[in-house]
């Protein structure tokens, strides 16, 4: 190989591992928006007794868990691992934190679950934005 050749693949490595984000992932941002609508929907029902929509909240849970798993061995996908941390913990505001609320009061106010439909619903957007913000694979070019 001549230097020049060299030269440019080495350039071109170092740009691949500059990268600070992960690309646009199709099934990332497809499973969001779904288990969006899910979360959304199962908090609807926080109105009445938690044991009569347990097992739709633990589907859902583990939904945000598989989903969890996923972006978390994405490579340079680390903000949006974290921002999963945040939406799924227990002891935190949004989805997690609704949940144990939910389940330890038995049911919740009508007002309060509106509100935290609306907060939680902008925290699965985020991520979604995120996601969408991302570079798409036909956008690199050769």
């Amino acid at each position: 190989m001549t230097k020049t050749s060299l030269t440019i693949i080495g350039i071109f490595l170092v740009l691949i591992g500059c990268s600070t984000i992960s690309k646009f992932d199709q099934y990332a941002y497809s499973q969001t928006t779904a288990i969006k609508v899910d979360a959304l929907n199962v908090m609807s029902h926080a109105t009445d007794s938690f044991v009569l929509h347990a097992d739709e909240v633990a589907r859902v849970q583990t939904e945000i868990d598989k989903i969890y798993e996923y972006e978390k061995n994405r490579p340079k996908n680390m903000i949006s691992e974290k921002m999963w941390v945040l939406l799924k913990d227990s002891t935190g505001h949004l989805f997690g934190g609704f949940v144990s609320r939910w389940k330890k009061d038995g049911k919740l106010d009508d007002v309060f679950v509106k509100e935290s439909q609306i907060v939680i619903g902008a925290s699965f957007d985020q991520i979604s934005q995120l996601e969408s913000g991302k570079i798409k694979p036909q956008q690199v070019t050769n």
